[in-house]
């Protein structure tokens, strides 16, 4: 809406430059879709990812034409959420503090400041809406009342709707009785392994499948199999983008933002994945300009971007809290 003042003190002397801003995680999961999966342009509203299946039924030679088998035509739908961010600027506001250091001279300013300040936001800007599209992008819910998670429905819901396969049951995880209730260091093993058994052996084969967790999911396990002290694994060895390979597997871990604090993980192949965006990278093309009329500096970014997979069945959920 505007400047937020109160947690600065009356102008004393200070330096702006460097301007020290606080810590935001980028859309990890938008990037891996973007890369690996479905990426469908120039959506106004909503768009049909096309299915087909198709079967192969054998039979026995003979001089006649025996039809058999059928090929069937399916269609999952992407709805994008239609989002933009403003903010309006006093720069006048800026005089009381040692953000006066970065305007310039007069009293009538048609921009944000020296470049270097006006850097620091724009950087911070889009790196905070990126974080926040990489929690909607999982928690999702269009019918919501959260302004930055209900633009459009994320990937959690829409696996939910469908038929997944449930990893959280003791056939997969080892752990007799109820469900896991809750991911802790004691399990989060067996819970991590459950997933990957669970894995359809056809989604398995494609090859790009990963286990998505959240970073307090992925912490638990790093610590698990560090204490495991397994000699030919050192789960220290972990990326930097935060992900490892599940020993013994060919499945890569990867913690994800967007499900932190949720308890829940999914095993999803990317080109199971697709995302839907008017304009790719559009959440990056902002707008910022002073108007005379008002005499304040506007920012503006405006963009279009959905997700789904093309298929339920394929993914693998485990729902628990953490």
């Amino acid at each position: 809406m505007a400047l937020s003042l109160g947690g600065l003190t009356a102008y004393t002397k200070q330096l702006v430059k460097p301007l020290l801003t606080s810590a935001v995680f980028d859309a990890k999961t938008q990037q891996m879709i973007m890369s690996g999966g479905i990426v469908i342009p120039n959506v106004k509203s909503s768009v049909a990812i096309p299915l087909l299946d198709t079967d192969a039924v054998f039979a026995a030679q003979s001089c006649s034409f025996d039809a058999s088998g059928t090929t069937t035509f399916t269609q999952r739908t992407i709805t994008v959420g239609k989002i933009k961010v403003e903010e309006k600027i006093c720069p006048k506001d800026l005089e009381a503090y040692f953000t006066q250091e970065a305007l310039k001279a007069g009293s009538t300013y048609e921009d944000f400041g020296n470049s270097d300040f006006q850097k620091v936001f724009l950087e911070k800007k889009n790196a905070r809406i990126a974080a926040q599209l990489e929690t909607a992008i999982w928690q999702g819910d269009a019918t919501g009342a959260t302004a930055n998670t209900n633009k459009f429905d994320g990937l959690q819901k829409l696996i939910a709707a469908g038929s997944p396969v449930d990893a959280n049951v003791s056939g997969f995880t080892g752990i007799t009785g109820s469900a896991v209730a809750t991911v802790t260091q004691s399990n989060v093993i067996a819970c991590t392994e459950g997933i990957y058994k669970a894995i359809p052996v056809a989604v398995l084969a494609k090859g790009d499948v990963k286990i998505f967790v959240g970073d307090d999911w992925f912490r638990l396990l790093i610590m698990a199999y560090r204490a495991l002290n397994l000699f030919a694994y050192n789960p220290q060895d972990a990326k930097a983008d935060r992900s490892f390979v599940l020993p013994g597997t060919n499945i890569e871990i990867v913690a994800v933002n967007g499900l932190n604090t949720t308890g829940d993980a999914y095993a999803i192949s990317l080109s199971n994945m697709a995302i839907a965006v008017d304009l790719v990278d559009e959440e990056n093309s902002y707008k910022m300009w002073y108007s005379e009329d008002n005499n304040d500096v506007r920012y503006r970014v405006e963009f279009k971007i959905g997700v789904n997979v093309a298929f339920t069945t394929e993914c693998v959920k485990f729902i628990s809290a953490i």
